[in-house]
């Protein structure tokens, strides 16, 4: 038996979940940069309740609210920048999986101005301790409140890549589903995907250990009833099931915390930079290829997942590929060989292993 994992974070979760914190958060230091998106933030109540917060206890804040969609590395780092001439002591991320990631790397940017936009990749190993962080989510999907991972996009290739370490976790998460309540139906049913999508490679990864499995089937079990929930109505979720889904994207975090993600990501990432289709969707897109992979290289793992759902495997791929609804063949595929001929981490850890040929198939075939 095995129960190998590091989680630094220290969570906060329920309805009062950012007034708990609040001692932790003031401890933090006496000026804060507020980083967020557009406008889910506001709509969520989140950014009110973050701001009344820091007002009760005497810190002041600056809003930074620059981040789209697939987090450039050089809004990062203007926000890190920003972070830098307020004078601020930590900073608070307040959205989805991008402001969330964004924030990861804006406090490091903020604690090493003199790296460029993109070169945080290569220098990551090498840099100063980055300004604490408090992950307030509003959406039910990445699971980035509890992992040590900031998901960006190069700004000079487009490209999404990521950074990963100690250096890339939260300080303090508040983890309070009411903030996921604003969140449309086409957010929501994505965001429910990429958490899926976590806890089904997490489940199938060959770095998976009792500890992560214990998160990835509670995690499954929940989402897997809100996704038929999903499929079968129109309707948006109701408070409960909001609350579901959320701690199940939370318990998808931490289990891809100890193992990382398979090679639906990487490749759905194309999906993304290409066509816009939303993370979520563009990781569910190749869930196919991933469960016929398994099932042809370790059938009993697939098996494993079907008795953990309580469905059959018809069941399983047909609400997968519905909620998806991605049908796109990329024609220049090939494009992609030497990207994928890298070493990659969520190929090595894919049962059977994951060659580029198998990528660009998945492409191809779409």
């Amino acid at each position: 038996m095995k129960i190998n994992g590091y989680m630094p974070v220290k969570i906060f979760s329920g309805d009062v979940a950012l007034a708990d914190a609040g001692a932790d958060i003031a401890a933090l230091g006496k000026k804060c940069l507020i980083v967020t998106g557009g406008s889910a933030a506001k709509k969520s109540g989140a950014l009110d309740d973050g701001v009344r917060l820091l007002s009760e206890r005497g810190i002041g804040y600056r809003i930074f609210d620059g981040i789209g969609q697939n987090p450039l590395t050089t809004d990062c780092r203007a926000a890190g920048h920003e972070a830098i001439a307020f004078g601020a002591d930590f900073l608070i991320g307040i959205g989805g999986g991008s402001p969330l990631d964004a924030v990861k790397a804006a406090a490091l940017y903020a604690a090493n101005p003199d790296v460029s936009a993109d070169g945080v990749y290569a220098a990551l190993p090498t840099l100063n301790k980055p300004l604490p962080t408090v992950l307030v989510g509003t959406t039910a999907g990445t699971g980035s409140e509890v992992t040590g991972v900031s998901v960006l996009t190069h700004s000079e290739t487009g490209r999404k890549k990521s950074i990963s370490g100690p250096l890339c976790y939260g300080a303090v998460a508040v983890c309070d589903p009411k903030y996921t309540r604003s969140a449309p139906r086409s957010v929501t049913v994505s965001c429910a995907l990429d958490a899926f999508a976590h806890a089904a490679e997490s489940f199938f990864s060959l770095k998976a250990n009792d500890l992560s499995l214990l998160y990835a089937e509670r995690a499954l079990r929940v989402l897997w009833k809100e996704l038929c929930a999903l499929n079968a109505s129109d309707a948006p979720p109701d408070d409960a099931a909001r609350e579901r889904l959320y701690y199940g994207s939370v318990y998808a975090g931490l289990a891809i915390n100890i193992t990382g993600t398979l090679f639906p990501h990487t490749v759905g990432y194309v999906l993304t930079e290409k066509y816009g289709v939303p993370h979520g969707r563009a990781c569910t897109a190749f869930f196919r290829a991933l469960y016929e992979k398994c099932e042809a290289v370790r059938p009993e793992k697939t098996a494993a997942l079907l008795s953990v759902l309580g469905t059959e495997k018809d069941a399983l791929l047909g609400v997968i590929d519905a909620l998806t609804d991605v049908h796109i063949r990329v024609s220049d595929a090939e494009e992609y060989r030497e990207r994928f001929s890298a070493k990659i981490k969520n190929f090595d850890n894919t049962p059977g292993g994951f060659a580029p040929d198998e990528a660009v198939a998945c492409l191809v075939n779409g």
